[in-house]
């Protein structure tokens, strides 16, 4: 179901505003605009919230403009007063628990993540990394090297994915650089690199060395993957489609995931038809997850009752062949699948993908409390809690 688009020019001017540019960078305010209105802010009220600060390219800010749905698509980039509330976590994941070498984390025994960049084309709010985007952060991969000699160790490994940030606000000079240290290893069959730039910047992907690049990790055997980032049909421009089949058509494989946003894309009515097109256009969605209990974004979670809900009607509206998605939460613990709310009463998951791999494929259950929105909120008795 479509918004009806109710935006002014003066509403697209205002939120180029950042107030990071001040001269006096932690004592002058600059007039930021929120969605809910301008507010004057220092630089340091920012930092000590946690905010990220504002940032979008012409190309998407044009796009959600243009869309029919500029009510519920500037709620990823424009930022909102509830981003002060500093319930939540900036770790929701166990990141930091997992990182085995700077810029690298080994969570689940097949796959490795690389930090290649803290900058993304564009910021959303609802990042889960926001402790990192947009700074000089300490989290990044600085020495490939030293993540190389870490992968050369742990054989069980069997793909990467390449992360941030968003890989493709890099140079593709740097890229291969990355590969330098992957390529080598013969038990690695796959390379995936997780993107929102098809969405926010979709002209990078037609820089004709890419192709060098993807046929590059081909050449040695492993498969090319793109995750792309479309959390909305409104996202899916002309450019995006173009490029996906250009690059589809040389080998490239992709798959999607979608985040599951409060007064973004909480309907079925809109997800349906989003996964419809990326199923069109050759891009699998794969994941659909469960919004983090983020320090200053838990705001885009929806209770875990009605997220079943909005994926029992997403797929009641797709055909068979387009069911591929898997509801997911990103827990601490691992990735969980959520299956339903039974008749009595209790929250079923799976864990598809745990360190433990014993626990892998295991059904289990909680009592659900109304309003639950995480796994943590979710308890048995014997808890204690």
């Amino acid at each position: 179901m479509k918004t009806t688009r109710t935006i002014q020019s003066k509403t697209a001017k205002q939120v180029n505003v950042d107030p990071l540019t001040s001269s006096n960078p932690r004592l002058s305010s600059k007039i930021m605009n929120f969605v809910e209105g301008a507010r004057a802010i220092t630089p340091g009220e920012l930092e000590a919230n946690n905010i990220t600060r504002y940032r979008v390219t012409r190309f998407y800010r044009k796009q959600i403009v243009n869309s029919d749905y500029y009510d519920q698509l500037k709620f990823i980039v424009e930022p909102s007063f509830k981003e002060f509330d500093n319930t939540g976590d900036l770790d929701t994941s166990g990141e930091n628990d997992n990182t085995v070498v700077p810029g690298f984390q080994h969570k689940y025994a097949q796959t490795g993540l690389l930090l290649a960049t803290d900058r993304c084309a564009s910021y959303c709010r609802y990042c889960f990394r926001k402790r990192l985007v947009g700074k000089d952060s300490d989290e990044i991969a600085a020495d490939l090297g030293q993540i190389g000699r870490y992968i050369g160790n742990h054989p069980e490994m069997t793909n990467v994915l390449i992360s941030g940030g968003d890989p493709f606000v890099l140079s593709t000079h740097r890229l291969h650089e990355i590969l330098d240290y992957l390529l080598p290893f013969p038990h690695l069959n796959s390379i995936r690199f997780g993107t929102k730039a098809l969405a926010y910047a979709p002209k990078r992907f037609e820089d004709p060395s890419l192709v060098t690049l993807f046929k590059r990790i081909q050449d040695a055997g492993k498969a090319a993957f793109i995750v792309t980032h479309f959390d909305h049909i409104g996202e899916i421009s002309i450019d995006a489609e173009r490029n996906i089949r250009s690059l589809r058509a040389r080998g490239v494989e992709f798959f999607n995931q979608s985040v599951l946003l409060a007064k973004v894309n909480d309907d079925p009515e809109i997800l349906a038809p989003t996964f419809a097109k990326c199923h069109q256009m050759g891009v699998r969605p794969y994941y659909l997850f469960q919004a983090r209990p983020v320090k200053g974004a838990s705001h885009f979670q929806v209770s875990l009752r009605r997220g079943l809900e909005i994926t029992r009607g997403i797929n009641q509206r797709l055909s068979g062949i387009q069911k591929t998605f898997k509801y997911i939460m990103s827990h601490y613990t691992g990735k969980i699948e959520i299956l339903d709310l039974g008749a009595d009463g209790r929250v079923y998951m799976r864990y598809h993908q745990n360190r433990s791999q014993e626990k892998i494929g295991k059904i289990f259950s909680r009592p659900y409390l109304e309003g639950a929105c995480w796994l943590d909120d979710l308890f048995e008795i014997s808890d204690g809690k």
